[in-house]
């Protein structure tokens, strides 16, 4: 039998010391890996970087650090990638204290975004922090499949995203934190998916790499009741209906 090639959904692989060992020891264990940017121009860095490289896809990205500051001309670059991205992100929102004071200029990128029609014929991984319900309310109204990376918001509003279709991403640190335990215990399995936020998460004490997902996985399957074989299944068929789902026309 085959084993289920599995997906890290969110990976800033170009912060990593060594990237390219890492996307070799992810490959070694059968982790696909998407590559989250910041910004157009480091996507394109690291798509000339990679080339045509197996394993690795790199999303095309805006983050709402970096879009509080973007100007007309960095967002029209953004729009001008996005035939040629096969995934998005990192985009969204960031209310946090960290981003407050830029809240409408993040707005005003992230609908931007949104509106843009190829951007529901991709999947789409989203920041946040803070502003997890604008977040998504906007996702909804757009009908865009997204998937919401490392939540951390009300639990009051997982029922919304879910009634809107979207996805969670479960990451290495997540699973080892208790605040994150009544957020797993409220996820249906089928709305689960994997990341490792990658180097900016943890794994114990080092940096989360893509093959630490694996163990995320045990950590799933004992909280579902189910072996780790068929967990792994589980999320690899969640993986291949997000991309279904993101080829789908929105409803009328």
């Amino acid at each position: 039998m085959t084993t289920a090639v599995l997906t890290d959904t969110h990976c800033h692989i170009d912060a990593y010391d060594n990237p390219l060992a890492v996307l070799d020891d992810a490959r070694a264990a059968g982790i696909h890996v998407v590559a989250v940017t910041e910004d157009p121009g480091k996507y394109r860095l690291l798509r000339t970087r990679l080339g045509r490289r197996d394993g690795v896809d790199v999303a095309l990205g805006f983050h709402p650090l970096r879009a509080g500051a973007a100007s007309p001309h960095d967002l029209a670059r953004f729009l001008r990638l996005l035939p040629q991205a096969t995934w998005i992100g990192e985009i969204g929102l960031d209310f946090s204290r960290a981003g407050v004071a830029t809240r409408k200029q993040q707005l005003r990128v992230f609908e931007a975004i949104l509106a843009d029609p190829q951007v529901r014929s991709r999947p789409v991984t989203v920041h946040s922090r803070g502003a997890e319900r604008e977040t998504i309310a906007r996702l909804a109204q757009a009908h865009v499949p997204a998937i919401l990376h490392w939540y951390t918001g009300p639990l009051a509003a997982v029922d919304d995203a879910l009634n809107a279709g979207l996805w969670f991403s479960i990451n290495p640190a997540m699973v080892r934190s208790k605040k994150a335990v009544p957020l797993l215990q409220r996820l249906p399995p089928e709305r689960v998916l994997l990341e490792t936020d990658g180097p900016f998460a943890r794994s114990g004490s080092r940096p989360a790499v893509p093959s630490d997902l694996l163990g995320t996985l045990d950590h799933l399957a004992q909280l579902w009741a189910m072996t780790t074989g068929e967990a792994r299944k589980a999320v690899a068929n969640n993986e291949q209906r997000l991309r279904c789902t993101a080829s789908e026309p929105p409803p009328a």
